[in-house]
């Protein structure tokens, strides 16, 4: 009676130590829990000026493989909600984990998608394969000193016109992470930097950010354009905040 008992538990801590085995081997450090399918689609357009939705092409994330074609587009712009933030591989602070709550609606033209979203492709896919963060960080980064990212082969534009963004607030800095309503524009600015412009960080005129060949030079909307855009997403904005907390938008300061 004794020896069943004790191959009986031989038997069963096998199962446990096969069972955790395969739970090693399935599971991806920060996976992360998908949008709604349609609210992602709406929210990756919601980057996009209105006269450039209807024919751009738009990503979706699948988090077991990185951004796939929801919609194949003809007019050369490309729309998606980043999940990482690229800015976060940029600081020195130590990058360990994934967060799961960013939110960065973005499009990029012709010139932009072929440099400029290839980073965001790549660590979406890397991160659905499991490469622990700070493996990430280290591989883009030195992707970048090999110039394996390069600059833009023209002037362009990205548009991150939604009514809401969630990214790190100072990514060269810290790891603090803002949800914000900051519709703006962005123009590829190699090279360039804040010194060259006179310009400074938030300025509501123009400020630089990613200071080297993935720069770019920020312009805000106006308050006229900024309002229309609120109203035209006031549901969107809601859907987002009732879905989670972290992507509800600060209240207005009275």
């Amino acid at each position: 009676m004794r020896k069943v008992q004790t191959i009986a538990i031989i038997a069963l801590l096998l199962l446990s130590m096969t069972a955790m085995a395969e739970n090693k081997q399935t599971s991806h450090e920060g996976k992360i829990k998908p949008l709604p399918q349609d609210l992602e689609i709406q929210l990756a357009l919601s980057s996009l000026p209105s006269h450039l939705r209807e024919n751009a092409t738009v990503y979706v994330l699948n988090p077991d493989r990185g951004f796939e074609v929801a919609r194949k587009g003809s007019n050369g712009f490309h729309a998606l909600v980043d999940r990482i933030d690229p800015g976060g591989f940029r600081g020195s602070w130590p990058y360990t984990e994934y967060r799961d709550d960013m939110l960065v609606p973005i499009s990029f033209d012709s010139a932009g998608a072929k440099e400029h979203m290839r980073v965001m492709m790549d660590a979406a896919k890397m991160r659905a394969e499991g490469t622990p963060a700070a493996e990430l960080k280290k591989i883009i980064n030195q992707r970048f000193k090999s110039e394996h990212y390069g600059a833009p082969e023209r002037t362009g534009i990205s548009y991150m016109l939604s009514p809401i963004l969630r990214a790190y607030q100072d990514p060269d800095n810290s790891d603090a992470v803002t949800t914000i309503n900051y519709p703006h524009y962005m123009f590829y600015a190699p090279g360039i930097s804040n010194e060259d412009i006179g310009g400074q960080m938030l300025s509501p005129h123009l400020f630089i950010i990613n200071q080297g060949p993935h720069g770019y030079m920020i312009k805000a909307v106006g308050l006229t354009e900024k309002a229309v855009i609120n109203k035209e997403y006031e549901e969107m904005i809601k859907k987002l905040c009732e879905l989670r907390k972290e992507y509800c938008l600060p209240k207005p300061k009275m």
